[in-house]
């Protein structure tokens, strides 16, 4: 494997940026040092002017594989996700068939080895009636991420209501639980009172009224009892309401939390006003809503009772967007423009450049006890990006990746760019490049 020595670059870390030079060796950072001398073959990089960040951990996408590969592939999300500095990611159950067993959840894997540029893992599922499959994820904890719950409707069957199953996964589960939290009932009430008042006429910006801040909020709470009552390991997914907040604290470092929440980037950027530029292009679960909302996400994110950000990108076909509102699924696809998207709110001044980093790579790690990854430390593996942030990058049609081939952000220039990925010590992305010679690794975990 090629070894890489990056001169005077700013890097940044646990809290601080200072110039450093870098040296990378085989899949691992052997040195973070003022001034590296060493003999032997590598490759130089001139920092000069440019920041070194830690690779982006997204513990939230949809790679839709297997099953629904008409939308992305791990493999292209994957290649997506490295180009825009994601060089690890954490991929949800409901695929088709749905990961409810081992041997689907290892098939999963399997093709994870095969095609992905990113290093990955895969989230164990969970229906009303699997739990004996759920347990026995339990014997693989170091090298599963976590215990998938939709405590709301998703693709597939996977919507868990019964408060047995809760109880039993809760009280036995050794991984940590993510939940996506949203009240079914409450959600088909208020269907039901849309439908019988517009009728055909409902549109996009109906969608955070229909899927509103009390669905969110009850599920969220029956979630955290659940937790409290078992001292189980919750981790609440993409909080999109600001009365979910009070559910939080920021009083207890990081590490020793038992219950942690994430925010999505589309919480954080758009909000309800933009239904009406946008459509189902945002229709999204939970709904992306009004501006007061998007204001107490961004104020709990600074003060840390929101503790990860990550994109829950979930791409559909440009043709499945362009139906009517309740015909048209929901996801937005935000994998490869998440990073760039925060360090436009840092030059705007809205967050620090190492809170960025802190939220997108170490809280991840943190969270889910990740093994020797999300720090840029000398003897962590050499997952890290460098970014330009003098140099604007346009989102056009010839350079989004994903495999639906659209974006919210086409035609936007972000005022940052990235310039090199690499994914456990290997460049897999430069200058709009790649190398796929090498595919990125398993995560292991600290439990």
């Amino acid at each position: 494997m090629q070894n890489y020595l990056i001169r005077n670059i700013a890097v940044v870390n646990e809290g601080r940026t200072t110039v450093q030079d870098v040296w990378i060796k085989d899949n691992r950072i052997e040195k973070i040092a003022p001034n590296i001398t060493i003999s032997g073959n590598y490759k130089e990089i001139n920092g000069e002017g440019k920041h070194l960040l830690p690779g982006v951990i997204d513990d939230q996408v949809h790679f839709r594989e297997p099953g629904l590969t008409e939308k992305a592939t791990i493999y292209t999300e994957a290649r997506a996700a490295v180009a825009g500095g994601t060089t690890t990611f954490m991929e949800m159950p409901n695929t088709k068939p749905a990961a409810l067993t081992q041997e689907l959840l290892e098939e999963k894997y399997e093709i994870g080895r095969q095609t992905s540029l990113a290093n990955y893992s895969f989230f164990m599922g969970a229906a009303n009636d699997n739990v004996e499959e759920i347990l026995r994820t339990n014997e693989k904890k170091d090298r599963v991420c976590g215990v998938k719950i939709f405590m709301g409707s998703s693709t597939g069957n996977m919507l868990v209501d019964n408060y047995l199953t809760l109880d039993t996964v809760f009280s036995n589960s050794e991984l940590l639980i993510a939940t996506h939290c949203e009240d079914e009932k409450i959600i088909r009430h208020n269907m039901e009172v849309f439908k019988q008042e517009k009728g055909d006429a409902l549109t996009a910006a109906d969608h955070p009224l229909i899927r509103n801040v009390e669905a969110c909020f009850e599920s969220s709470l029956v979630a955290i009892q659940f937790a409290q009552k078992h001292n189980a390991r919750l981790h609440i997914l993409h909080i999109s309401t600001a009365k979910e907040l009070q559910l939080f604290g920021n009083m207890l470092p990081l590490a020793e939390k038992r219950i942690t929440a994430e925010v999505c980037v589309h919480h954080l950027h758009f909000t309800a006003d933009d239904y009406a530029q946008y459509g189902n292009l945002i229709k999204c679960n939970p709904a992306i809503k009004s501006p007061e909302n998007r204001d107490g996400l961004w104020e709990a994110l600074l003060d840390d009772r929101l503790d990860i950000i990550a994109t829950d990108h979930a791409p559909h076909t440009w043709a499945e967007k362009q139906q009517p509102y309740l015909q048209a699924p929901s996801g937005v696809p935000l994998v490869q423009h998440s990073l760039l998207l925060m360090l436009e709110y840092v030059k705007q001044g809205k967050i620090s450049i190492e809170k960025v980093v802190e939220k997108m790579s170490h809280a991840p790690a943190v969270c889910f006890q990740i093994k020797d990854r999300g720090y840029l430390r000398e003897g962590y593996f050499a997952d890290c990006v460098i970014v330009d942030m003098n140099a604007g990058s346009q989102v056009t049609k010839e350079n989004i990746y994903y495999k639906c081939g659209w974006s919210p952000f086409e035609g936007h220039t972000f005022p940052a760019a990235v310039t090199h990925t690499f994914v456990s010590g290997h460049l897999a992305y430069e200058n709009g490049k790649f190398d796929e010679s090498v595919k990125g690794q398993r995560l292991l975990f600290n439990r």
